[in-house]
């Protein structure tokens, strides 16, 4: 009787197997995989299935179908992108760090060797002479202001994951950065008519002659005791200038061009305004670096020029003394301001 039972048992347990065998034997037939990834046949389904690569062979993106009118939205990959996102994240940050860095490191081993350039107090006069008028401070100082945040929001874009978010936290980075796009945004539009509004008044006076030449040949002052002779700009100012008004309409044309995104450019357009747009900021940045540095901490008086308009005939006779004789010589009355003592100190 226990025979029969274990008999009967077995034949359940058959039964119940026989249907998953002729599954498992039926998927065989149909794809007879072996070990080495091939079938009888000599078919491998892995290795021949159609991959990214040789999509990327048939053509330079992978597209797919929509239904929304923005054609744009197809593009699922591009290798471009992929190209930007290497410039972005790698040498974005590079590049603006030795550039900015380094002009930081020059100016300060500068002053060490050269320090501040002085005006002696036995030779200010006492006179003041008009240097530059309102309206030429007002845009000075609009273009000027208006580019610290711009330069400050960009950098941002750069590096402010990597530097700031780890000090402040993303929420507070991320509040912050909003707040930098905006003021990146609408800055834009009075940091280009400030640009516009310096080429008009001071192009005339930026024209370079040949006594830029011998300017630059004798050090512009800052090689010895000598001044070389100037005009209203010396070479070097022009040389801001036109930095200014060269840098501040490609910054423009580019930022317009990503203010108003596939207006003329497709995405790989864009890609290259951002790229374009990133390099010149950063290098302009360090020109104007060097600019305040002059304006400030490496000259004396010349803050004077921008802050208050009027500078000492004196000082103005050693740094632009070709430009006093035309200002004399026009108005046929000496300085335009009225003398007053020099300031004991």
């Amino acid at each position: 009787m226990q025979r029969v039972a274990t008999l009967l048992g077995a034949l359940l347990v058959m039964a119940a197997l026989w249907p998953a065998s002729g599954l498992d034997m039926s998927a065989r037939a149909q794809s007879p995989i072996q070990a080495d990834g091939q079938n009888p046949m000599g078919a491998r389904p892995t290795a021949d299935s159609v991959n990214e690569e040789f999509l990327f062979k048939q053509s330079p993106k992978i597209t797919g179908r929509i239904s929304i009118p923005d054609g744009k939205a197809a593009n699922l990959i591009q290798p471009q992108g992929r190209q930007y996102q290497m410039f972005r994240e790698g040498w974005l940050p590079w590049i603006g760090a030795l550039v900015i860095l380094g002009m930081l490191a020059a100016l300060a081993a500068f002053f060490l060797y050269r320090g501040r350039i002085l005006t002696d107090h036995s030779q200010e006069s006492g006179k003041k002479i008009l240097r530059f008028n309102a309206f030429e401070r007002f845009t000075h100082w609009m273009t000027a202001v208006c580019f610290i945040i711009l330069s400050l929001s960009g950098l941002n874009y750069i590096f402010g994951k990597r530097l700031l978010m780890p000090l402040i936290g993303p929420d507070a980075f991320g509040a912050l950065a909003q707040w930098a796009k905006y003021s990146h945004v609408y800055l834009a539009w009075p940091f280009m008519l400030g640009v516009i509004f310096m080429v008009v008044v001071w192009v005339r006076d930026n024209i370079p002659n040949r006594i830029d030449w011998e300017w630059i040949k004798a050090g512009g002052g800052f090689i010895g005791s000598k001044h070389p002779h100037a005009g209203r700009f010396n070479a070097g100012q022009k040389g801001v200038f036109w930095m200014v008004a060269g840098f501040g309409a490609a910054m423009g044309a580019t930022g317009l061009m990503m203010l108003f995104p596939f207006a003329v450019f497709d995405v790989n357009g864009m890609q290259v305004m951002q790229v374009i747009h990133s390099l010149i900021g950063v290098v302009f940045i360090a020109g104007i670096l060097a600019h305040i540095y002059i304006g400030t901490l490496g000259m004396k008086g010349a803050y004077d020029a921008m802050g208050s308009g009027k500078v000492d005939l004196a000082w103005a006779r050693t740094h632009h003394d070709l430009w006093v004789e035309q200002e004399q010589a026009r108005t046929a009355s000496g300085p335009q301001v009225a003398s007053h003592p020099a300031p004991a100190e």
